[in-house]
């Protein structure tokens, strides 16, 4: 009784079994903070989203859902990760292993994806993406500014001839009653009668807040995981 004991006792270093505890305490706490901020951003504070929709631009969105299982699962993987440190069962430390390696390989392949987010010369105009709502809520014109509607090819344009109305009516500015200010003003590009700021300079700031917020974040948590991945492998070969 007293052998089978002290054989117990010996299973595992309290070196190892104090750095798994700590490694997945932090990955615990990090997977709690990656749902909180992915939670963050499907709920769009920057209201960018129609905008995003229209243009096909909203992966950030996937990939926010898949940030927030991946975070929770974290969570849960970490919190199991430690009762298997403490218990020092084979088996709980082979299954926290092969779970982190999952979790590990499915946020990496998401943290690899290329973010269509620095390229303000697409053509949003090309495809209509400028709404009474959008226009008028985020105050803007074309993807860079007024010229987008005279430079690229839109719907818009081959409607209307430049020297009618070089950009759409929406880009006027109005009044309370969302009557335009000064129509001809506006035709003519007058500053005071036309939104001059492009709407990718509304987006750009939110976007890059979304996605490298997730993405970087996501990426130190990964490369926290991995080592901690390696310790739980030795510590599964020492029991």
């Amino acid at each position: 009784m007293a052998s089978a004991a002290a054989a117990e006792a010996e299973k595992g270093s309290p070196v190892v079994v104090g750095l798994l505890v700590v490694g997945n305490i932090i990955i615990l706490l990090s997977g709690l903070a990656l749902f909180a901020e992915t939670v963050w951003v499907t709920a769009d504070q920057y209201r960018v989203y129609p905008l995003m929709g229209i243009s096909g631009k909203d992966d950030v969105f996937a990939g926010a859902w898949i940030a927030i299982f991946c975070g929770f699962s974290f969570f849960v993987v970490a919190s199991f990760g430690v009762g298997a440190a403490l218990c020092r069962r084979r088996s709980m430390v082979l299954t926290v292993s092969l779970s982190f390696q999952v979790s590990y390989g499915k946020f990496r392949l998401w943290t690899s994806l290329e973010y269509v987010v620095s390229e303000p010369r697409t053509p949003l105009t090309s495809r209509a993406c400028l709404t009474l709502r959008l226009s008028l809520q985020q105050e803007c014109c074309g993807t860079s500014g007024p010229l987008d509607w005279v430079n690229f090819t839109s719907a818009f344009r081959a409607a209307t001839p430049e020297v009618v109305f070089p950009w759409p009516p929406l880009c006027c500015r109005r009044t309370g009653n969302f009557i335009p200010l000064n129509e001809e003003g506006c035709r003519l590009g007058h500053m005071d009668y036309l939104f001059t700021k492009g709407c990718f300079e509304h987006i750009g700031h939110a976007i890059d807040s979304y996605t490298w917020g997730i993405s970087w974040f996501g990426f130190a948590i990964l490369m926290w995981t991995l080592p901690v991945m390696l310790i739980a492998m030795y510590f599964y070969t020492t029991l």
